[in-house]
């Protein structure tokens, strides 16, 4: 099957493979995302191939997230994004906005989390792309 996105993967750096395995369990089911790959210092999800991962950082040094960048992730329904936000929530995440219409586009519903590393996460749902 060939993968119809622009991007192979995407990967952020953890402080707690564990910690962080159960938050993106808990996030990413809502947007139809399992886990796809497991090591020993990282772990991958998508809906086929492994597009998302997470991992202890390879040099050693501790983790830390970027100013300025965010990861967007697309949902199937706002329903959907309505669940990701609350399970962030309650697996350690914090809001960095709650979900509701963006003026992006037209339609454009999202919701913004930072996970227990401070990474900025997106959950949008655009009709045209879901339901």
């Amino acid at each position: 099957m060939e993968n119809p996105s622009i991007l192979n993967h995407i990967s952020i750096g953890v402080r707690d493979l564990d910690r962080s395995r159960q938050f993106y369990d808990a996030v990413l089911s809502p947007l139809g995302c399992r886990r796809i790959e497991e090591m020993d210092v990282a772990t991958s999800w998508g809906k086929v191939f492994p597009e998302f991962w997470i991992g202890l950082p390879l040099d050693g040094q501790p983790a830390s997230s970027g100013n300025g960048v965010h990861i967007a992730l697309t949902a199937p329904s706002r329903e959907a994004v309505d669940a990701f936000y609350k399970a962030a929530l309650e697996h350690g995440g914090i809001s960095d906005g709650e979900p509701g219409f963006r003026p992006y586009a037209p339609e454009y519903y999202a919701a913004f989390v930072r996970d227990p590393d401070g990474n900025k996460i997106e959950a949008v749902f655009l009709p045209e792309f879901g339901e």
